[in-house]
Order: C-alpha cells, then structure tokens, then sequence
C-alpha cells in the first residue's frame, strides 16, 4: 500500500472526511460572487506582501550602491513593520468570510483526496463507528 493510499485511508476514518464524502462537497460557492469586503481584504493581504519584500530587497540594493548600510538597516524593519498592519487589516476584512471559504475549500479538497487515493474507502463510511475514528492529540 501507498503512502498516499495509507493518509487517504486514515483521512477517511475521519468525522470531517466522512461529512464531507456524504453531502458532496463541491465548489459551488465560488460561483457567488464575493462580497467588497473580501474583495478589499485579499487585495490589502496581496499589497502587504507584493510592497513589502520588494521594498526591502530595494532597500538593500540601494544601501550597497551608495554604500550606506543604514538604509536597509531603517529601511527594511520600516517596510516590513508597514506590512503587518496593512496584512492585519486585510485579515480582519476578510473575517468569517474568509473562514469559510476556507472550510468549504477543504472539505472538497478531503473529499476528492480520499476519492482519488482510497476510493475503496468511501464504501465503508456509513458503516463506522465513532470507536474507529483516530484519536487526536490534544495540544
């Protein structure tokens, strides 16, 4: 047996797997349009990282060619203490919607995993029980 066969097994003995084979999960809510919300915060989450790293490496290319370390020495930590909020704004823009297009996203990708690695796996959802389901670490 695979590995991949093997995690797919073990994916398929899970509560969320099992959800998420029997109702079907698909990507149907991509097709909604999003709202501008969640439009505004991908696109501060984009800005912080596509400004940030740039400005830096900017940063450092300049302060070789004048020869002056101070700008990367103030200018990096500057850019990218700049990018964490624009990136926390972003998030919190984002919130629940973000959340669940997240959960909904996951759900299919488990589904199709363990349809694609252990299709003999789905047969045997309905009939397990709560006892064969693996344990979790807590943490």
């Amino acid at each position: 047996m695979g590995f991949s066969r093997w995690i797919a097994r073990r994916v398929a003995r899970t509560k969320f797997a099992r959800r998420a084979i029997e109702e079907k999960a698909d990507l149907s809510a991509f097709k909604e349009k999003p709202s501008t919300k969640l439009l505004v915060g991908v696109f501060l989450i984009g800005v912080s990282f596509v400004v940030c790293w740039p400005c830096i490496a900017l940063c450092g290319i300049l302060a070789v060619y004048f020869e002056e370390p101070l700008i990367i020495v103030i200018g990096g930590p500057a850019f990218y203490a700049f990018s964490w909020p624009v990136w926390s704004v972003g998030m919190l823009l984002t919130g629940v919607e973000n959340v669940r297009y997240g959960g909904l996203f996951l759900r299919w990708v488990a589904r199709r995993f363990v349809e694609r690695h252990a299709p003999e796996a789905i047969e045997t959802i309905p009939q397990q029980s709560k006892e064969e389901e693996p344990e979790h670490p807590s943490g």
